[in-house]
């Protein structure tokens, strides 16, 4: 039988955070307890007022094909919402609804990169900006965020990335895996950086709502002539807790969502029609319900940063933004897979170790905190236990 898979398929690896997961959930069917630290899924219930428009629009026969660019009237809330938060200029034309923001990664990756074109990502990235990259067949280039650089861009690094080839660079801000955000002089540096090198940035802006300590989320976008080399990546999971909605968009000049829709149209069509609906309700009606849980989501962020430095053996510098901690435990001695391996088999605790975002996560945890208070306290007394273990061995 000749040979039937895709040859760019060799170095796309399945997900290391839905393995995890997929093992918690075999050792939940044998009755184990399960401390889930694993997933970038919030913990909330999606809002009332989210729940009963969904509702309301499937009574109302919302139930078919919308156009494929998406509804109007929730393009025109999402420009509305980004002009007035982020001092912008979109209209509904530069807005395509998604069906999700992997739909979305998907849609603007086939939009830019042909084969053998390069594509500069971070170290460490959520490993989907990676995965889609080898499946459209061109190359990543990695950028490193190190502690030691606050996780912010070393610039000289990047100079020596570039090539005849590279096409775009992809921003994740807040980032997902390590909770950190760019500063403002960071981003500004990066705008002279993709218009002396003439490259377009992908940003993904999906945690921009969860920012503590009062920072101000800088929407990259934003700054001078960087308008029209942004595609922005944007959805409602996260901070509407819509995980299973699938919702989400793209922003960019109409040229690129004209283009990109081309993509769509022979994806997935266009989003569910009544979710759609539902988005229109979360922008306008549910920002009070967002900012309780970003109150809480900072309480637990405040919690975990200083019972995570009081653990010999492990820390963490502390998350901005997103609900994740990306926590250092280079001291144990151990690989971060070995440290993950254990604390899921032997305590029942999962987490995520840094080598799924990329090879700078080595020595590196991820443990998200879209889990409840008394779940993070119990979690984080059991990973001390663990520390212990490998400290004395």
């Amino acid at each position: 039988m000749k040979k039937f898979l895709s040859n760019r398929l060799h170095n796309v690896k399945p997900s290391g955070i839905r393995k995890i997961n997929e093992k918690t959930i075999v050792m939940e069917r044998e009755g184990k307890k399960i401390y889930h630290f694993e997933l970038g899924r919030p913990d909330f219930q999606t809002p009332e007022v989210i729940k009963d428009a969904t509702i309301k629009s499937i009574q109302n026969g919302d139930v078919f094909y919308t156009s494929n660019y998406g509804i109007l009237e929730l393009r025109e809330a999402i420009a509305e919402k980004i002009n007035k938060n982020h001092d912008l200029d979109y209209s509904p034309d530069e807005i395509l609804i998604t069906a999700g923001a992997s739909e979305s990664i998907f849609d603007v990756y086939e939009l830019l990169l042909d084969y053998g074109d390069e594509i500069l990502l971070p170290n460490p990235c959520w490993a989907n900006y990676i995965n889609a990259t080898y499946i459209m067949g061109a190359e990543p280039k990695f950028y490193t965020l190190a502690e030691e650089n606050d996780f912010q861009i070393d610039f000289d690094e990047l100079e020596g990335l570039v090539t005849e080839k590279t096409k775009a660079m992809v921003v994740i801000n807040p980032s997902n895996p390590i909770g950190s955000v760019f500063k403002r002089e960071t981003l500004e540096k990066l705008a002279e950086f993709a218009e002396r090198k003439d490259i377009l940035i992908i940003v993904d802006e999906i945690y921009k709502d969860i920012i503590f300590d009062h920072y101000k989320h800088v929407s990259f976008a934003s700054l001078p002539g960087m308008k029209e080399r942004t595609i922005l990546i944007d959805g409602f999971s996260k901070s509407y807790s819509m995980t299973g909605f699938r919702l989400a968009y793209i922003a960019a000049p109409v040229d690129f969502i004209k283009e990109a829709n081309k993509v769509h149209q022979h994806n997935t069509s266009c989003a569910t029609s009544f979710v759609q609906h539902a988005g229109i309700t979360a922008l306008k009606e549910a920002d009070s319900d967002v900012e309780k849980m970003v109150a809480e989501y900072e309480r637990r962020r405040d919690y975990i940063y200083d019972r995570v430095n009081s653990i010999d053996g492990l820390s963490l510098h502390k998350p901005e933004g997103a609900f994740y901690a990306f926590i250092n435990m280079k001291e144990l001695g151990v690989s971060c897979e070995e440290f993950c391996e254990y604390l899921l088999d032997e305590k029942g605790v999962a987490i995520v170790p840094g080598t799924v975002f990329g090879s700078a996560g080595e020595g590196f945890v991820r443990l998200s905190y879209a889990s409840s208070m008394e779940d993070i306290k119990k979690g984080l007394d059991i990973i001390e236990e663990a520390c212990k273990h490998f400290k004395n061995k």
